[in-house]
């Protein structure tokens, strides 16, 4: 409860923002947004958080909350809506539908490499998961993922189909908050040239990187190979000396 609540919190300061209802670009206090939606000051410092981390806000010590002027200029670019790092909501198009197709689904024993980057012992096992994504019908990232199984148990077919962070954070109530990722680009596979409809001398976009729960704790090594056309990566880069 207290998730939505936070949320719900963060999507209605957005809207504001939206809606120029802070004309001198800076946000009230934490105590008065506290008061102003009867809420924990817990509650509104989650909510700014999140905030900060799109880069839609940012804090100024000993100034107070101000509203990012790029986001107001080019929304097109935060228009990120969700609460973890799923592919699902940080991939939006304007409205365009997008779709799941499920290539493989299976249990394996975690390889070595598997065991160091998502902390697992020799005998635990993973789910593999290979899915192709789509936009309108048409092919923009092949995807493949392991999961503990220790972590998620249930994790069935039906489920992978979907989004499996939106399922993880709605049903199980963990979220998917940081990643550590590589992007680099590659000379297109003959795999991806079938999936993704690439000629031989079109390249492929490559996202690497283990996703990792709130606690900490490491939730899927991932590969993505995108198409070209899709490959765009948009990051704020804060340092904290504190």
């Amino acid at each position: 409860m207290a998730d939505l609540v936070y949320r719900a919190v963060m999507r209605d300061l957005k809207q504001k923002i939206l809606a120029h209802q802070y004309p001198k670009m800076k946000l009230p206090d934490e105590r008065t947004l506290s008061a102003d939606y009867e809420v924990s000051r817990s509650t509104i410092k989650r909510a700014l958080d999140v905030l900060v981390q799109q880069g839609i806000i940012f804090k100024k010590r000993g100034s107070g909350t101000f509203i990012n002027l790029l986001y107001l200029k080019n929304r097109a670019m935060f228009s990120y809506e969700g609460s973890n790092l799923g592919i699902t909501d940080s991939f939006k198009f304007d409205g365009r539908k997008q779709a799941i197709k499920l290539l493989n689904y299976q249990v394996i024993p975690a390889d070595e490499e598997i065991q160091q980057d998502l902390f697992l012992s020799e005998d635990d096992f993973v789910y593999r998961i290979e899915r192709l994504r789509l936009i309108d019908d048409q092919p923009f990232m092949i995807e493949t993922g392991y999961i503990p199984i220790k972590i998620n148990p249930t994790l069935s077919s039906s489920v992978v189909e979907g989004s499996i962070f939106n399922y993880l954070e709605e049903v199980m109530n963990k979220t998917v908050t940081r990643s550590y990722m590589t992007l680099t680009v590659a000379p297109s596979t003959e795999n991806d040239q079938k999936l993704l409809n690439l000629t031989p001398t079109e390249p492929v976009g490559i996202m690497e990187g283990v996703f990792f729960l709130d606690d900490g704790t490491p939730f899927e090594v991932s590969n993505m190979r995108v198409h070209y056309k899709y490959m765009r990566y948009n990051t704020f880069v804060s340092i904290n000396k504190e």
